[in-house]
């Protein structure tokens, strides 16, 4: 086994390294370029037609989801423990710099995660029962033509749905619930095994129903309770994003409990962890978007611009500035922890419970929204009869990461999870013309008869 763990540290190494940072940030720079920055100009006419249309009632199609059911089970996958135990480890080893390396990773990763579902979209397959169903494997697969790539994204995409979407999650909401109510690790696993089954064996479309009022709700629920901190500390603002510009380009230096970081070290954690969180160019969240209702795959690629601001932007930075405005940042404390010192100094008394019922919330979505990617794999590799034994066995684990110490499944998990982005980033590279091709027939033809 020591054997096994060293060969993944150092494939973790890679993954999570320099090179493959370099490599997810610079596919979303070429993607940006490639589009003519549309990301940003026109971001007013992605919010108006993502956040303004949230609620608006769709009729959807059989074997289909709305466009706002489709990015509420994406987003229910991105926003999750990354956001607040993610951002935080984050900040504890690479200083207060690593927030706008953060924001640089996400400012690109719009376009990649926009291409991702843009692709999803156009490449989708209808099956014999009905269902639309795609992702990476579909794309790979009938665009580029390469079977064999297309059967390693899946492998990785199913191995890592019980690690990173289904074990770690599990226990990382029983570690919240032990730690603010006293509620036994079993007892939650319990519950848990009990709340997911009920959701999966309905199928996307109940996963779908559950998440698109979970996420509006636990979303609103954490921000609200940022808000507060940002509130109170506003004064402080100016100097907090003062600390972050100036720690991201000449790192920071020890303090406190805090043991210092240099620009490199910054830079790699910001990019990881908005990657880790925002899930932007790791080939996830496409599975969810392909199965949506809309007229063109541009259109329902803008809700993965929308997806990357509010997970990354938005949910990450309102950790990030509580955890720095209320100077916790350096004390040593890492993780979860550190979100729940930030609100806990801020918010007290409840503080600590706002963060773990936020841990509980995200974590469960997560494991909603990863059974179905995971899913979605399997029936790629096996075919639609590995779909119950797929949820027979996902099932357990749930109880199995509720109760078990889970350092060397997180780190196989978090090793897997970086490998789909391998097979995903060739994909997208290499359809980059359809999906420039698409981007500009919809800009010219609905945006225009849209009066835009």
């Amino acid at each position: 086994m020591d054997k096994f763990m060293a060969i993944n540290d150092a494939v973790n190494s890679f993954i999570w390294g320099p090179v493959m940072l370099v490599l997810l940030v610079g596919t979303g720079i070429y993607l940006t370029i490639r589009t003519n920055f549309m990301s940003f100009g026109k971001f007013g006419y992605i919010m108006k037609n993502t956040l303004m249309k949230m609620f608006e009632k769709e009729q959807v199609g059989e074997g289909e989801i709305t466009a706002f059911q489709a990015v509420a089970t994406a987003l229910a996958a991105t926003i999750g423990t990354g956001n607040i135990a993610g951002v935080a480890t984050a900040i504890a080893m690479g200083g207060p710099g690593a927030v706008l390396w953060m924001w640089i990773s996400a400012i690109f990763g719009m376009t990649t995660k926009f291409a991702e579902v843009v692709l999803s979209v156009q490449y989708r397959e209808k099956t014999d029962d009905g269902r639309f169903i795609g992702g990476p494997m579909h794309y790979i697969e009938d665009g580029l033509g390469w079977k064999w790539l297309a059967v390693l994204f899946a492998l990785f995409g199913a191995l890592a749905s019980f690690g990173i979407g289904n074990m770690t999650q599990a226990n990382s909401i029983a570690d919240a619930m032990n730690t603010s109510f006293n509620v036994p690790h079993a007892i939650t696993g319990i519950i848990l095994v009990i709340a997911a089954a009920v959701v999966m064996l309905g199928g996307l479309k109940r996963i779908a129903q559950v998440v698109e009022l979970l996420v509006p709700f636990m979303a609103a629920f954490y921000i609200i309770g940022g808000i507060v901190i940002l509130a109170k500390y506003a004064g402080q603002i100016p100097a907090a994003f003062k600390l972050i510009i100036e720690g991201a380009f000449s790192g920071t230096a020890a303090v406190g409990g805090f043991a210092g970081s240099t620009i490199a070290l910054a830079s790699r954690m910001g990019i990881a962890r908005g990657v880790f969180s925002n899930e932007a160019g790791l080939g996830s969240a496409p599975i969810a978007h392909a199965a949506a209702t809309t007229d063109h795959p541009v259109r329902q690629g803008l809700w993965g611009v929308f997806e990357v601001f509010m997970d990354t932007i938005v949910v990450c930075t309102i950790t990030a500035l509580s955890i720095i405005l209320t100077g916790v940042w350096s004390s040593g404390v890492d993780g979860a922890a550190l979100t729940m010192l930030a609100f806990d100094t801020s918010i007290p008394v409840i503080g600590g419970y706002i963060v773990s019922i936020g841990v509980l919330l995200f974590a469960y979505s997560t494991l909603l929204s990863w059974s179905y990617y995971g899913e979605r794999c399997m029936e790629f590799l096996f075919g639609p009869k590995a779909i119950t034994p797929y949820r027979l066995v996902f099932i357990p684990f749930i109880f199995v990461g509720a109760v078990g110490g889970l350092t060397v499944i997180w780190d196989i998990a978090d090793t897997l999870n970086g490998l789909m982005a391998i097979p995903n980033l060739i994909g997208i590279v290499g359809l980059s013309g359809v999906v420039i091709k698409l981007t500009k027939e919809f800009f010219t033809t609905k945006y225009t008869a849209e009066g835009k």
